[in-house]
């Protein structure tokens, strides 16, 4: 029984799918912080759901497990919460989609990708909000004063 643990499992077995945690195309974190990918192509803020939304758009096997965090995240906010579990190769060790070979391609495409879902282009930055509700709303964003 061991030996299955250790390393024969099948790429689609669960266990065997990679994991992307939202801090690695956090263009708010340093690579000691845990970002995996250059900053110019990485996202504001990107939550595992919208991870998960992108990769199971284009065909990917995808798990969202809601409650794990990134070990080096120390905000336990719900929205840094998280991590996608996606089906990188198949049984026969072909990736499932030719175009992504490597994590670092399905991450890139996902940095790629979240900022044209359609729920940041409605309401750009949704993650932003809760902290401009203050007053004023839209005070300080972009303008300068004259």
């Amino acid at each position: 029984v061991m030996a299955a643990a250790a390393g024969a499992a099948s790429p689609a077995d669960k266990e065997r799918f990679i994991c992307i945690y939202p801090a690695y195309l956090n263009n708010k974190k340093t690579i000691a912080e845990g970002r995996r990918i250059p900053i110019d192509k990485a996202v504001e803020n990107p939550t595992s759901t919208e991870i998960q939304d992108v990769c199971a758009a284009i065909g990917f096997n995808v798990l969202l497990e809601k409650n794990k965090m990134y070990p080096r995240e120390w905000n336990r906010d719900v929205q840094y919460r998280g991590r996608v579990r996606i089906q990188l190769k198949q049984d026969d060790g072909n990736p499932c989609l030719p175009q992504f070979p490597t994590r670092k391609s399905v991450m890139l495409y996902a940095a790629e990708t979240i900022p044209k879902l359609k729920t940041r282009t409605q309401k750009m930055g949704g993650s932003d909000q809760s902290l401009q509700q203050g007053e004023g709303g839209k005070k300080g964003k972009g303008k300068k004063k004259k």
